[in-house]
């Protein structure tokens, strides 16, 4: 497992990491890590591996955009000397677009988003053990829907700069693409966007398997 004692990892996002955490910055008792993905990665690790004290830090921020996001990424995850980066982004950077059509500042194009992206990734690159890109998603395995066809070109921009910086990509579209060909997306979530539980620990479980992570490990 990539993970070692005293590692810290940081979960940079929107409302899907943030979860009800702690703001600016979530960790340690309670929900302070939110009740999201980020907390079942915590709670697997702490059951799976108890012997590694790894600190699991939530910088993510309900509503945020990738412009947003940068704008913040100094104070909420590089300045806490982090030895992982995790960045979701780029649900509201496409969601705007269709609930807030008229308001074209509110608008992130791809090419932004693009830049963006990878101003993060330059701001910790080299710094940092490892960068988790976890792929923006929205629940529509329809990828004829306006929304989802549009979701693909930030989810593309993601793959390709993953591949670009050497980075871990975890596809969370393709996630549920397969998932809701079984189940409809509402026994995950309602608005296609933030998950219950069953979609928390999907994406718990999508991120470990990128981490060589042994759910039979013994200490």
């Amino acid at each position: 497992m990539i993970f070692q004692d005293m590692d810290r990892i940081v979960f940079a996002g929107d409302s899907v990491t943030d979860m009800g955490s702690v703001q600016p910055v979530g960790e340690g008792l309670g929900d302070n890590a939110g009740r999201g993905y980020v907390r079942v990665i915590e709670n697997l690790l702490s059951v799976c591996y108890p012997e590694r004290r790894i600190r699991i830090t939530n910088s993510g921020i309900n509503g945020d955009t990738s412009r947003g996001l940068l704008a913040r990424f100094q104070r909420d995850v590089v300045e806490l000397a982090p030895d992982w980066v995790s960045i979701c982004i780029g649900i509201n950077d496409v969601w705007r677009q269709f609930d807030c059509p008229a308001m074209p500042n509110k608008h992130i194009s791809p090419e932004e988003y693009e830049q963006n992206v990878e101003k993060m990734i330059l701001m910790v690159k080299g710094n940092v053990k490892g960068i988790f890109l976890l792929s923006p998603y929205y629940m529509e395995p329809n990828a004829q829907d306006q929304m989802r066809a549009r979701m693909d070109e930030y989810v593309a921009v993601c793959r390709e700069l993953a591949k670009k910086h050497d980075c871990i990509f975890v596809d969370f579209q393709k996630l549920y693409e397969e998932y809701c060909s079984i189940r409809h997306s509402s026994f995950v979530a309602w608005d296609r966007v933030h998950p219950n539980q069953v979609g928390a620990t999907l994406m718990a479980r999508e991120f470990l398997s990128h981490c060589g992570f042994d759910y039979n490990h013994k200490g």
